[in-house]
């Protein structure tokens, strides 16, 4: 082959190699482990609580609005955009511009540790712990217990139903409970659901029969999420 030509044919298949690297780069992108394909059963606040996330952080990476709607086949990254910061920064700002001129993340680390102090807990059901909390197990992000099949379970706290469904593996018949902008509690392997999604509920307020845990013994598995991680349930709920 002649040298031109030789240089030519190099020419064509690095610029081949490239455009098909770009293309491949650009598939992976939009359908990695990052991402989620939203489906018909889920909400905002199922996805970030499968995945361990703040409900609020997974609707400003996808610039999802305050109403927190989703739709079938929508597609969420699950991971922090590198745009995250401006976006969360242009957000406040616009919140509060009118009065201030420009927002500050410790006035809204105030009103939330404002907002929580309204916060009571009760126990979600009378019964034997028989599961404590671990960090550092899947299977113990919170607390069981034990009861009796059809038992009463209720809310610990004001709050609006988020979920209400059977959607996510490893719960069975689940409940998530919003009670103000820090605070999620989720109520697992229920019998029967009573509350919907939208729903409000009052401190005490039967939202559920006692079901079984799939090794078959009767049981509640109860969670509380701060900013979307799990933590203690029993620093939280009054002592026994």
């Amino acid at each position: 082959m002649k040298p031109y030509l030789q240089s030519l044919y190099t020419l064509i298949i690095v610029f081949g190699l490239t455009s098909c690297g770009t293309f491949t780069g650009s598939a992976q992108v939009d359908r990695g482990s990052g991402w989620y394909t939203v489906k018909k059963s889920d909400t905002l606040y199922s996805i970030a609580w499968r995945y361990g996330l703040d409900y609020q952080q997974l609707a400003l990476w996808n610039q999802i609005g305050q109403d927190f709607i989703i739709h079938p086949g929508q597609r969420l990254i699950l991971i922090k955009p590198k745009n995250a910061s401006l976006v969360a920064n242009n957000k406040e700002a616009s919140k509060s511009g009118k009065k201030t001129g420009q927002a500050t993340q410790g006035k809204a680390t105030d009103s939330i540790k404002t907002a929580n102090k309204t916060v009571k807990w009760r126990w979600p059901a009378s019964g034997k712990i028989i599961s404590t909390f671990a960090a550092n197990k899947l299977e113990r992000k919170g607390i069981d217990i034990a009861g009796k099949l059809g038992q009463a379970v209720h809310s610990v706290a004001d709050g609006k139903v988020v979920y209400s469904g059977n959607g996510l593996v490893g719960y069975g018949n689940l409940i998530i409970i919003k009670h103000d902008e820090t605070y999620l509690s989720a109520y697992a392997y229920n019998q029967q659901r009573l509350v919907k999604e939208g729903m409000t509920v009052k401190v005490g307020t039967v939202i559920s029969k006692m079901g079984q845990h799939p090794n078959g013994s009767t049981r509640l598995h109860f969670e509380i999420r701060k900013n979307g991680k799990p933590v203690d349930p029993l620093r939280y709920l009054p002592r026994l």
